[in-house]
């Protein structure tokens, strides 16, 4: 195969040939100097990732082809990439998918999937080809996109779980970020053992998108200069080709930012393999990005270049596509000198793997605490939900509003777990979840990377990507904060998050209801709880008073199977002082608990949550019959025995009524009768909205007088 004197030159910078440089000017990388028989190497390696990258292609085209499904163009446009990071430029080892130093690879354009799955059968991991054959069916380990390793899906290199166009690049940046914190808390001047890149493939969708920018920021602010960020500019989008959509310069957009920025033919191999490894190596305190320049569809003559590559629109043409590209007939074909040339490549990131083993020994025996601390986190090894609740102080029995509650629990909190970490979308004196002492993370100012609490800014859809990808990355478990009513913006990383089982993420979510007040329907969240309770695997905590938050946050750091949302209230409550504090506790825990007993025959329950419940308690103080049930957690009150749920809410007693300052339609599980608000609100003093629309222990038993 024939390579310019530059694609020579480049392969030779990208190896480490001796003699060779280069030198920026205006963004091109020139060659200084050349020296040919030290190329040679180098030039035999090109080849190798030549014939690697038409072989993914097939692989891509076959699987699709066998599904009737699926998106060809970004694994036949970006192959060379492909190739590039995954035969020479990235650190892991397929035996060993969970080393904690490997460099990670996030695929932004989820639905190129084809693209990952084909890559990490020719790397080595435990991915057949009788898996690839199976693309897109049920129970394979390589559907439609990228699933990050859960109760459905187990498949070794999937770092995360893409779909949203720009959440992947979001991602990345959590992923930079947990990457920094770690090396800052545990590398030592003798030992370094975090050291890697995070790596991104991105297409115009991802960035036409604007999580992608407000994540961009925050990176080029925060200087993290170990994302490196790969544009497929391939100038198409699904309807039309991109300039029917967009014009901007994305170069200087993101120079605007603070990234460093390159500009490169992406089927160049030399050239993309002498950028990437220029960007890994400097470590200038710019995140990196390179406009890769491509033609979707490379190889499919027929749609190539154009919108109608992006899907399978090419199945007819594979065969002949194949040929083109000097394939065989035979499908999912993998030379035996392609696969020689990985096990070459095994062997090279086997060595590496091996040293950073000998170092983290090393590292180990030198810093025993830091170990056990860092392996612990990596475990997600922390103290039981019953130690926890009984290790936290009792708050006491003033009334005060949850958030206030919160901020004094998630000291403790993080206390018990140090690799407990925070931010904010710029609302921490209002969300009350600043963590004390534990100083601020990022760049300049009075930050570092050491520090627990995060600044977002005003960027909530990229906060939760970013918490994502923080606990994507396997060490932290992150929380961030907001108002409940602009849950929305951050609303799709939450779905993700519960889909990917993401259990080391929580939300902390504040001003709960139209208690809110002064500032209007606006900010007063009526729709907003029930609509995180209906999505699935993720539990919903609307704590009632401050015995019910420190279960709330406990559940939130010991559950196991998703993230939680913690709803807190910005007005004061009052706390229920007939049960102890290790009672409300313990029966948040299990998510629904009776919160006062019927003192004569039970004919009545009355269910409530948040700031409700001290009307429920209020209600009931002269009924007999009546028994008030706080139902903090419905989610985690479903996963309760049959027995348990009985004793609380008896099958017997059917007369029930439940309350809560939101929509009423999910209440109907479990109440024949709501006091809800099916409205929105209107801008007064909050006690004055509570009362005009419902919420008051006075209305509560008017609307109990009227039940049969």
């Amino acid at each position: 195969m024939k390579f310019s004197m530059l694609a020579i030159a480049g392969a030779a910078i990208a190896a480490g040939v001796e003699g060779f440089s280069v030198a920026r000017s205006a963004g091109v990388r020139q060659v200084s100097q050349l020296k040919m028989a030290e190329a040679a190497t180098a030039v035999d390696k090109m080849a190798a990732l030549a014939t690697a990258a038409n072989e993914a292609r097939g692989l891509a085209m076959d699987s699709i082809a066998a599904a009737h499904s699926g998106h060809m163009g970004l694994p036949l446009g970006c192959a060379e990439i492909g190739a590039t990071l995954y035969g020479s430029q990235m650190q892991y080892n397929p035996k060993d998918p969970q080393w904690m130093n490997r460099d990670r690879f996030i695929l932004s354009a989820g639905h190129g999937s084809m693209f990952l799955y084909s890559w990490l059968n020719l790397a080595g991991f435990d991915l057949s080809i009788d898996e690839l054959k199976r693309f897109r069916q049920h129970h394979s380990m390589t559907p439609g996109h990228p699933e990050f390793p859960n109760s459905e899906h187990n498949t070794p290199g999937i770092e995360c779980t893409t779909g949203p166009l720009g959440a992947g690049v979001s991602n990345a940046v959590g992923f930079a970020v947990s990457e920094k914190m770690a090396a800052a808390r545990y590398n030592t001047e003798e030992h370094k053992i975090f050291d890697h890149h995070i790596f991104a493939l991105a297409g115009d969708g991802c960035f036409q998108e604007g999580v992608s920018a407000e994540s961009a920021t925050f990176a080029a602010h925060e200087k993290l200069d170990n994302l490196i960020i790969l544009y497929d500019s391939n100038e198409v989008t699904l309807d039309k080709m991109a300039e029917y959509t967009q014009s901007e310069d994305i170069i200087k957009r993101y120079e605007a930012y603070g990234f460093e920025t390159y500009e490169i033919d992406g089927h160049d191999l030399a050239v993309v393999e002498a950028t990437i490894a220029a960007a890994k190596a400097s470590d200038n305190g710019k995140p990196k990005f390179i406009k890769c320049n491509t033609i979707i569809g490379k190889g499919m003559e027929e749609t190539e270049g154009t919108n109608a590559a992006h899907g399978e629109a090419g199945v007819p043409y594979v065969d002949k596509a194949r040929a083109n590209l000097g394939l065989p007939e035979e499908k999912w074909y993998v030379s035996e000198a392609t696969r020689d040339f990985f096990k070459g490549v095994q062997e090279k990131n086997k060595k590496v793997y091996d040293e950073w083993q000998s170092t983290y020994a090393a590292w180990k025996a030198a810093n025993a605490d830091k170990a056990k601390e860092l392996e612990d986190a990596i475990a997600d090894n922390v103290p039981s939900a019953e130690d926890m609740i009984k290790s936290i102080p009792e708050m006491g029995g003033a009334a005060e509003a949850t958030r206030v509650s919160g901020y004094k629990v998630i000291q403790e909190i993080a206390k018990a777990v140090p690799n407990y970490i925070s931010g904010s979308a710029d609302l921490h004196g209002s969300t009350r979840n600043y963590i004390n002492d534990g100083g601020n993370f990022g760049a300049g100012f009075d930050k570092s990377y050491t520090g627990k609490n995060l600044y977002f800014g005003i960027r909530e859809h990229s906060m939760g990507c970013i918490l994502n990808g923080i606990a994507y990355h396997g060490i932290f478990k992150a929380s961030g904060s907001t108002f409940l009513v602009f849950v929305d913006y951050l609303r799709p990383t939450i779905r993700v998050a519960s889909l990917a089982e993401l259990s080391r993420v929580s939300y902390i979510l504040t001003h709960d209801s139209i208690g809110v007040g002064e500032d209007g329907p606006t900010h007063q969240p009526v729709e907003t709880v029930s609509g995180l309770r209906v999505i699935p695997n993720l539990d919903v905590f609307r704590p009632s008073d401050a015995e019910e938050t420190v279960a709330a946050y406990v559940s939130s750091v010991t559950r196991k199977e998703g993230p939680t949302a913690l709803i807190l209230s910005r007005q004061n409550l009052a706390q229920n002082m007939d049960m102890s504090a290790m009672e409300r506790r313990e029966g948040a825990l299990k998510g629904a608990y009776v919160a006062k007993k019927e003192t004569g025959d039970l004919d009545l329950i009355i269910l409530a949550t948040g700031s409700e419940v001290q009307h429920a308690l209020a209600a009931a103080k002269d009924m007999p019959g009546a028994r008030v049930v706080s139902m903090p957690c419905m989610e985690l009150y479903e996963r309760q025995s049959d027995d348990y749920k009985e004793t609380v809410l008896p099958s017997t007693c059917t007369k029930r009524i439940a309350m809560e300052a939101g929509v009423s339609g999910l209440w109907y599980k479990y109440a024949s009768k709501v006091v809800g608000v099916d409205r929105f609100g209107f801008s007064a003093p909050g006690d004055i909205v509570m009362k005009e629309l419902g919420m008051s222990a006075e209305n509560l038993s008017a609307e109990i007088a009227t039940m049969n």
